[in-house]
């Protein structure tokens, strides 16, 4: 099986992020199936591999790059045209292309129904994010009613609910880094998350939403929005509440009948299966073997089936009101 180099601009600083752990997540996964190393391309790190230096050796045909850097996808693949390259797509709507050359490994189904609409020609996988064993119920007494991030959070949740909110019950807001997530959501009684207008203004989908999730996991009932990658594991009336439900007043009135109640709806233990480390490397291992017998067999072969261009879908458009016209005047 080939080596797999992990392309990321930078393992931390200003790169930080959500994105970012859940590629190193993966990073530490697959080294359990194959070897696997991190590679810089933004900014030199002691003792990490930079991407430049790499590229000056020869003979590069034993190894696969996994590109995941959305803003940096076009350039990359570009660079890399020449080897093997795996995308490994968190968020979709970049509004890029890729050759069918490519496979797509995504985090999500509603990411992996983006490309197979967008790529029909590639090579397309579904591999969950993973979510941490720490992040369990310890059914411990909770003291915080309503738990906010302000991060992503949407303007009518900072300035309009979460005011209404604090005159009748204990609300937390967070607006920085927090070393114990876990603890904090064991603490909690309700989770607010409303991430559509962060998204909507990046011009990108929500990947996968793992705060949410996580939160469900220590046994938060959870108001969210059901936004991209949300989609895939939200089911609002069943173990989550959809927020932003019409007006303030009736969010009010749901979160504060769910903390009189102690609340019922939760994530149960089939579902977060699918995201535990265990499944998520048995998953990569029949993925991986199949885009490595892929690259075996790519070199004997030319791309021959169509791509789905504008042009194409145009004269595909052209073709059946051609069609439909010839049906209705000369049959």
């Amino acid at each position: 099986m080939r080596k797999l180099y992990f392309l990321v601009p930078g393992t931390g600083g200003k790169f930080a992020c959500g994105g970012l752990w859940a590629e190193l997540k993966t990073f530490n996964l697959a080294k359990q199936i194959c070897s696997a190393e991190v590679v810089t391309y933004r900014q030199r790190e002691k003792d990490t591999l930079f991407l430049d230096d790499l590229l000056k050796q020869k003979d590069l045909d034993d190894v696969i790059f996994v590109i995941s850097w959305g803003f940096d996808i076009p350039k990359l693949a570009a660079k890399l045209k020449t080897y093997n390259v795996v995308y490994h797509a968190h968020s979709a709507g970049y509004k890029f292309t890729l050759p069918s050359s490519i496979p797509i490994i995504t985090v999500s189904r509603n990411t992996m129904g983006y490309w197979g609409q967008n790529s029909p020609n590639s090579l397309i996988y579904y591999l969950p994010n993973q979510i941490s064993d720490e992040f369990e119920n310890i059914n411990q007494n909770r003291d915080i009613d309503v738990l906010v991030q302000a991060r992503k959070s949407s303007e009518y949740l900072i300035q309009d609910l979460i005011p209404a909110l604090q005159k009748q019950c204990n609300v937390f807001v967070v607006d920085s880094y927090v070393k114990d997530l876990t603890g904090l959501f064991n603490r909690a009684k309700v989770y607010l998350y409303d991430s559509g207008e962060y998204w909507a203004q990046q011009g990108v989908s929500e990947g996968f939403g793992l705060q949410p999730m996580e939160a469900l996991a220590c046994g938060c009932q959870v108001f969210s929005s059901v936004n991209g990658g949300l989609s895939d594991y939200l089911d609002p009336g069943f173990n989550c509440y959809k927020i932003a439900g019409y007006s303030k007043e009736y969010d009010v009135q749901r979160i504060l009948k769910v903390l009189e109640n102690s609340g019922s709806l939760r994530l149960s233990e089939q579902v977060l299966a699918e995201y535990r480390a265990e499944n998520i490397v048995k998953r990569l291992q029949v993925i991986l073997e199949d885009i490595n017998d892929f690259f075996d067999s790519k070199k004997h072969y030319s791309p021959n089936i169509k791509s789905l261009t504008r042009m194409r879908i145009a004269k595909l458009l052209t073709q059946r009101i051609s069609s439909k016209l010839r049906k209705k005047f000369f049959s």
